[in-house]
């Protein structure tokens, strides 16, 4: 009961944002952007189909909604301390009101992208038909694992963040998704190439499972286009696992391992913490 009461209340908060209200304005509008791009720069007319739209957005999904997530979690999460003092004060346990706050949060950020994503298979399927949707579904799944697992990393950075502390998170969350986007892919990339094969291929498989963000693009791209679209990362994990069905299978567990624990550990700070 106290967890669904702390989770309509945040969704509540969440939807009356501007800042959520924002996301899915600007994401419906990009969204919809890709669905014409597509033909639009190979000199056609109309929109994609849902086929060609989806493995458009997936890049679109890896690069905004991590960001998204990371900084309105911390936003959200991180109280003023007389805020943090009245709520805590409760006599509901701290991790109760965190569970149910990141629940709300989610809710509200997943209606914001299926709004986003609503717009855009509206204007697809008027324009090129159902054929495809299947992978347009998968895509907007894919949005919702980016998500929670984003939320759970912002509750970690965010478990002891009160009054000025929350500049200090908002910084570790912009760095953090930096490495993730761009850092990681690149080192590991720049030291596969010094190394002999085996072990290039050990650092290219670590790199796309250990980084959130690698792990969501490959893990969509292989559901969505097979392994027609992979790079040096995806195609040594493939070669690892012996096939799609093992790659996925790491996948999954690293992208549920990525929201488990740093939830558990902002749990246990924000238990520690002295308010």
């Amino acid at each position: 009961m106290n967890l669904r009461l702390f989770a309509a209340e945040e969704l509540k908060i969440a939807l009356r944002s501007r800042w959520t209200q924002i996301f899915a304005v600007v994401f419906a509008i990009l969204a919809s952007g890709v669905a014409a791009a597509g033909y639009v720069i190979s000199g056609g007319h109309g929109v994609q189909d849902f086929a060609r739209t989806s493995a458009s957005l997936v890049h679109l999904v890896v690069l905004i909604v991590p960001l998204v997530s990371l900084m309105l979690g911390v936003l959200s999460l991180s109280l003023e301390r007389g805020a943090a003092e009245v709520v805590f004060a409760l006599p509901v346990s701290r991790r109760t009101i965190l569970l149910g706050r990141l629940l709300g949060l989610f809710a509200a950020l997943a209606l914001a992208q299926s709004f986003g994503f609503g717009l855009a298979g509206l204007l697809v399927y008027s324009q090129s038909g159902p054929e495809g949707i299947g992978d347009f579904v998968i895509v907007l799944g894919a949005s919702f694992v980016a998500t929670a697992v984003f939320l759970a990393l912002a509750a970690f950075l965010s478990a002891d963040a009160f009054g000025r502390r929350r500049t200090r998170a908002l910084a570790l969350a912009l760095v953090a998704w930096v490495v993730g986007e761009v850092f990681i892919d690149l080192a590991a990339l720049g030291l596969a190439t010094l190394l002999p094969s085996g072990a290039a291929s050990r650092v290219l498989i670590l790199a796309s499972l250990l980084n959130p963000i690698g792990a969501l693009r490959t893990g969509a791209l292989l559901l969505v286009e097979g392994t027609g679209a992979f790079g040096a990362a995806s195609l040594a994990l493939l070669r690892f696992t012996h096939g799609p069905a093992g790659a996925t299978t790491l996948i999954a567990c690293s992208l549920l391992a990525w929201t488990l624990v740093p939830a558990f550990w902002a749990g246990r700070r924000l238990e520690r913490t002295d308010i």
